[in-house]
């Protein structure tokens, strides 16, 4: 695993604040889940997912073991210092040296940090996520005034990719009546385009959260670097990470 291997948060926080997302190369898996999967659950050999996981540890430098998430498309947010493969879809720490992280192949991950660099927290957010609330559980749960926090969305299904059916838009639109500006019709009949980081940013911003940064990748568009469930179906999970010093 090098450097090319791991897509660094590109946001403003602290020095101590370390963040960001791996790509699917550096690893040893092979065939669907070539290269770098972490994810313990997608059928993959158990030991080369251990190897992996061990050399993002090492590449990485990180302080300890990931806090590793049995993830549901819930709402439930735990404190990262205990949880061990707990049922989950968002964790937080004011600890030093303890990873929050989460496992994605084209559901949002979403990271939080404050701007004095004592909080991180990060989040599994598929669109079942999001319309039940996880960011904004993710941050009532942070003990700090959203306004003084910082999100990074990584790498998701695209909005040029993420076909849903009028169900998903109706949803959303029951939570938050504004959020179908973020659904376009698409060219199959009766199907919608849907745009899970604007969503994000929707439900960040009515948190109280005023600075949103990336956002920008789509996985299902790039093989080369992503994971993409949707893509492939049988395939490997990438994880996004932050911690602080």
């Amino acid at each position: 695993m090098t450097d090319d291997d791991f897509l660094a948060a590109d946001w403003p926080a602290p020095a101590n604040i370390h963040a960001g997302t791996s790509l699917r190369t550096g690893g040893v898996s092979q065939g669907s889940w070539s290269s770098l999967n972490l994810g313990g659950h997608t059928g993959d050999d158990p030991a080369a997912v251990a190897e992996n996981r061990a050399r993002l540890r090492r590449h990485l430098g990180l302080p300890a073991e990931p806090a590793w998430l049995t993830q549901v498309h819930g709402v439930d947010v735990v404190a990262a210092d205990t949880a061990r493969d707990t049922r989950a879809d968002a964790a937080w720490t004011v600890q030093s040296g303890v990873v929050c992280t989460v496992l994605t192949a084209d559901c949002l991950p979403v990271l939080l940090c404050d701007r004095a660099g004592r909080h991180v927290a990060a989040a599994h957010a598929g669109w079942r996520g999001l319309v039940a609330g996880v960011l904004s559980a993710a941050v009532q749960a942070l003990p700090v005034a959203p306004r003084e926090l910082l999100a990074w969305l990584g790498p998701a299904i695209g909005p040029a990719a993420f076909e849903v059916g009028p169900e998903v838009p109706e949803a959303f639109a029951r939570r938050r009546p504004g959020s179908t500006d973020a659904f376009v019709p698409a060219a199959s009949s009766g199907k919608f385009l849907g745009d899970l980081p604007a969503l994000a940013r929707a439900e960040l911003a009515a948190a109280g959260v005023e600075a949103v940064y990336g956002g920008g990748w789509c996985t299902v568009s790039d093989p080369d670097r992503f994971f993409s469930y949707r893509r492939d179906g049988v395939c490997g999970r990438m994880a996004t990470l932050v911690w602080r010093d």
